[in-house]
């Protein structure tokens, strides 16, 4: 019996794609070439936004020195950092909750101790250093392999985890676009109108896949994986939970931006989505260079030197502190765990 192309993985207890006819291996062959070319575009378009917001970078902060950081630096008070570090505990423990709703969806209990850990050392880790799929996903298996998931499940749940991220952001971005329509044109150079039709645009698509997945169950197939998405009640926790996460995120460079602000929260926080959009499209390591030169240009009414300033403190708080956290307590997990292997081994005495 010909069983060949019949042999297919599944995401987390999902049905199989049936296999391919043979005659469609042409057609199969030619594909793959087509996910290649548009794979190569993607990469050259995000160099390209990468190099050119390092040239636009470089081009802002050539009139700032050193000294003028300095004394910025130094002007930032102990309350502006408390809070900084407030709103970093608050949108990390959110990200625990992206970890702890793909769990549920799929119907996989593990203790919240071992969620936290796995979602916190994951995220701060491939915030810093990029590439999310290997350092993340390397972080997860580390951690939850021990309690059970396949890699498949772990996947599985990264590709939910994916989904709150943005469904938060396209939230978020909508109300403030249509809410903050008026300021939002004075800084972007836009009108009132496209603001609007952007943000209308956002939320059509938000509402749109919470119907979609609303009527019955819905699935999605990458290649050979099939993985069935959250239903409206989950998605519309994962909404809540993104939300959650980006606000609070915004909340700790706003919180440290220079005194007499003139933009309120929720026109920033337009900004903030729109600059961590287009960090993420250029695939830098936490939009390095990418962020910062769009707050930049978005704030140009503030002082320059500052705003740098309070840029390197939101990467101190947000990315480094918490970097240096997780490994840590990578460590501190692998030393526990070890020590307790040793004590449950065999000692081979009589």
């Amino acid at each position: 019996m010909n069983v060949q192309g019949q042999h297919r993985k599944t995401v987390e207890g999902a049905e199989p794609v049936e296999g391919e006819a043979a005659g469609d291996g042409v057609a199969k062959a030619a594909g793959k070439r087509r996910s290649r070319r548009y794979a190569w575009i993607g990469t050259a378009a995000s160099i390209v936004l990468f190099a050119v917001s390092l040239g636009v970078l470089w081009k802002l902060v050539q009139s700032v020195t050193w000294e003028e950081v300095r004394q910025a630096l130094s002007a930032a008070t102990g309350e502006q950092l408390g809070l900084a570090f407030l709103f970093v505990a608050i949108s990390y423990a959110f990200l625990t909750g992206y970890d702890a709703l793909a769990l549920r969806q799929l119907r996989i209990t593990v203790p919240y101790r071992i969620t936290a850990l796995a979602s916190f050392t994951s995220y701060a880790v491939s915030f810093t250093l990029g590439f999310p799929l290997l350092t993340a996903g390397t972080i997860r298996y580390w951690i939850y392999s021990r309690h059970g998931l396949s890699a498949a499940k772990i996947a599985a749940l990264t590709v939910i985890a994916g989904f709150t991220f943005w469904l938060g952001m396209g939230v978020v971005l909508g109300l403030s676009l249509i809410i903050e329509a008026g300021q939002l044109a004075g800084l972007a150079f836009t009108s009132i109108r496209i603001n609007q039709g952007v943000g209308l645009a956002a939320l059509a698509m938000v509402l749109g896949y919470l119907a979609w997945v609303s009527l019955k169950k819905r699935s999605v197939t990458v290649r050979h994986w099939r993985l069935e998405l959250p239903g409206a009640s989950v998605s519309i926790g994962q909404m809540l939970v993104g939300i959650g996460d980006v606000c609070a995120a915004a909340a700790v460079l706003y919180v440290l931006l220079p005194a007499g602000l003139t933009i309120g929260f929720t026109t920033f926080l337009a900004v903030y989505v729109l600059a961590a959009m287009i960090g993420i499209a250029s695939n830098a390591p936490g939009g390095l260079g990418v962020f910062e030169a769009t707050i930049l240009i978005a704030l140009s009414s503030l002082p320059r030197e500052q705003v740098l300033t309070s840029l390197l403190l939101f990467r101190g708080c947000y990315y480094l502190v918490p970097f240096v956290s997780a490994l840590a307590m990578l460590g501190a997990y692998e030393i526990v765990k070890r020590a307790g292997g040793a004590r449950d081994a065999p000692s081979g005495k009589p």
